[in-house]
């Protein structure tokens, strides 16, 4: 029994260190543009590639960030309990994990999906661990602007692999993602600015002060937004899109506003929390809008949540 458990603790702790939500996010957006580009004739196999590798790009990616940022894990309230702080799993096999995931991604995309898709996973990835989590993120509190181009990288691979390559639909939803980035990621570090201020992180809040960033939060929340309703303003999807990114991005501009009014570590939670969902739901309002459902169906999924 004893075996069994510490064998089913040791997997949790691998899991762990994908850090699964940001997983999911990552594959709903690769299968939203997958669906968005693909709505008449979408092959089992080829979401299921899609999802798998996706799903072990992001993880990988995300392994190795933990091995790479070990150290400043120990010191951080948020990251003391992940699985390399705790000594659940030793650097080197961290690493080895990593980059284990990373490689499978990178063929399983060569071998069953195409050649683009698969480059550009790589690219993803190294972008990711080199460019972000090596040089920016110790260096400047513009880290999760310029490092956050890393998160545009699913939506883009989901129209290679639907089309063999980059459509403006894809560009257009990757501008979205890139300035909803910096928004999400500066509201979780109001919350832990404590956190960062004692490892020496240089974030936006650090910084610039905690006023500055709730403006420049607002700022960009503003663009997202505007940038989510102009890809339909370009013909690129209809309105059953542009009813999920309507609700959304008030919800996102109101809590953005909220901040900007309460400058409090709970405000900036409420936010995070929102802005996480708002990426949810203009993503799969695409899909849904791409795939035929009318805005029928986004009025009665936001009556279920309500």
């Amino acid at each position: 029994m004893s075996r069994a458990f510490s064998g089913v603790a040791l997997l949790a702790a691998y899991l762990q260190l994908t850090k699964p939500r940001s997983v999911l996010l990552l594959v709903l957006a690769a299968l939203a543009s997958l669906a968005a580009h693909r709505p008449g004739d979408l092959p089992l196999g080829l979401l299921v590639f899609t999802a798998v590798a996706g799903g072990l790009a992001s993880g990988g990616a995300n392994a190795l960030n933990c091995y790479l940022d070990r150290d400043l894990d120990r010191r951080m309230e948020r990251t003391c309990r992940r699985p390399l702080p705790l000594g659940l799993i030793s650097p080197q096999r961290a690493l080895v994990f990593g980059l284990a995931l990373s490689a499978a991604s990178v063929a399983l995309f060569a071998a069953g999906v195409n050649a683009p898709s698969a480059a550009l996973t790589a690219a993803g990835i190294a972008y990711y661990v080199a460019v972000y989590t090596l040089w920016l993120k110790r260096r400047t509190p513009w880290n999760v602007v310029v490092g956050g181009a890393a998160g545009v990288l699913p939506v883009l691979i989901g129209s290679t692999a639907a089309t063999g390559g980059v459509s403006w639909l894809a560009l257009g939803t990757a501008a979205v993602i890139f300035f909803w980035t910096p928004a999400h990621f500066w509201s979780l570090a109001l919350v832990r600015v404590d956190d960062y201020a004692r490892t020496g992180v240089p974030m936006l809040p650090v910084v610039a002060g905690v006023g500055a960033t709730a403006r420049r939060i607002a700022l960009y929340s503003a663009a997202t937004v505007a940038l989510s309703l102009g890809i339909a303003l370009a013909g690129l999807a209809g309105w059953t899109y542009v009813l999920a990114a309507a609700l959304a991005g008030g919800a996102l501009m109101w809590s953005a506003a909220g901040l900007s009014r309460d400058l409090s570590k709970a405000a900036a939670w409420s936010l995070y929390k929102v802005s996480s969902w708002y990426l949810a739901a203009v993503l799969l309002g695409l899909a849904a809008d791409r795939l035929g459902f009318g805005p029928a169906t986004i009025l009665a999924l936001v009556g279920l949540a309500t």
